[in-house]
């Protein structure tokens, strides 16, 4: 059985953001949240802590021990597990790396779109746009905005959620020669990076990536964000500066599930990987068939769709879809204000699902032209 062929009766069961926040008509393709099911490595996990009632405070290293494991696995990362520092998610991760090399007004340097987050983290920083240039980091501006506009941190997202890029090896090794030439430190978000595979090259993992931390977790991948806990891994100077208690917000229940799909659910990951391709390769030939004003290129990382509306003249396309043809995507402009034509889409879902989006999308667009 596919992991995302999940029916819509059983989906619509579940209480969580993607499937409460909206109207109980309106077919949600939105929040990062995945249709799948469970890794079994990960319920079994849990289902044998429940048994036990060990359902205490985190205290072994079994989250570091696993991500080392799977980095070292995956991309040949010698990963030390006393590198890493247990965190609570990775927003939160961020924030506390942030504050740990920066002041309120200090700079910091994001590439919008950017997931909405990045701003939130940075709100009392001094915020330094370098827009994504045709889909990939523009090496040249980020040059100069270090250099003119001083930042004290780079917020770097690797991959890239909207866009969902991959970050070559090349690009990260001039960006950390351009943080070690003007002293920013690099945050450097990998959520996405497990389902992005061997095309994913840690930030840790290149020359000179000094002053640098990497906040990270298997909760996008295998679909975990109920069970909290992150990782914030680097620069031990970093780390030493974080708040005393930034390891308290991790639950257990997350630090067993986590390192259980890490260590045992790479086969799920495998699949859901190659689900999430063929799925973007769908949703290509669909746009194509039923609104071929749009077009879509799949891209390399992550699961979600940057998608252009701009070919259908709406004023707000996020904003038409989910009025009009009961069909909730995010909107451009939260990852970007000048991106409101775009709309950013999941494909973590069945086939059925994402050929209902679209044909909802393109009734609404010809209920508008009729």
């Amino acid at each position: 059985m596919a992991i995302f062929d999940v029916p819509l009766s059983e989906l619509r069961e579940r209480g969580s953001i993607k499937w409460r926040r909206f109207e109980p008509d309106v077919l949600p393709l939105f929040v990062a949240e995945m249709d799948a099911r469970l890794a079994p490595a990960v319920r079994d996990r849990l289902e044998e802590a429940l048994r036990l009632g060990d359902t205490g405070y985190p205290e072994l290293p079994t989250y570091q021990e696993a991500m080392a494991d799977y980095a070292r696995w995956q991309w040949g990362w010698e990963l030390d597990p006393s590198d890493a520092t247990l965190a609570t998610d990775v927003v939160t991760g961020m924030r506390d790396a942030l504050e740990a090399v920066s002041e309120p007004g200090d700079g910091v340097v994001i590439n919008p779109p950017i997931y909405p987050p990045f701003r939130g983290v940075a709100h009392d920083r001094r915020i330094v746009e370098v827009p994504m240039r045709d889909g990939r980091l523009d090496l040249n501006a980020l040059e100069i905005a270090f250099h003119r506009d001083r930042p004290a941190a780079y917020l770097l997202c690797s991959p890239h959620n909207p866009v969902g890029t991959v970050h070559t090896r090349e690009e990260l090794e001039r960006i950390a020669e351009l943080a070690d030439r003007h002293d920013v430190a690099v945050i450097s978000d990998e959520i996405h990076a497990p389902l992005a595979g061997a095309a994913h090259v840690p930030y840790l993992d290149v020359a000179g990536a000094d002053n640098a931390v990497v906040v990270t977790s298997a909760s996008k991948s295998f679909n975990l964000a109920a069970l909290k806990a992150g990782l914030i891994i680097g620069d031990v100077g970093i780390r030493s500066r974080l708040r005393p208690m930034v390891s308290d917000g991790a639950s257990y229940f997350g630090v067993l599930a986590h390192s259980a799909a890490l260590t045992g659910g790479r086969g799920w990951l495998a699949e859901a990987a190659d689900e999430i391709a063929a799925n973007k390769v769908f949703f290509a030939e669909q746009l194509a068939e039923h609104l071929p004003q749009l077009s879509y290129v799949p891209s390399d990382g992550t699961y979600l769709a940057w998608l252009d509306c701009a070919p259908l003249g709406l004023a707000n396309p996020g904003e038409h879809f989910h009025r009009v043809g009961r069909v909730r995507f995010n909107f451009g402009a939260e990852f970007a204000p000048r991106a409101t034509s775009f709309v950013r889409v999941n494909l973590a879902t069945s086939r059925d699902i994402i050929a209902e989006a679209v044909r909802r999308m393109a009734a609404s667009v010809q209920h508008r032209d009729g």
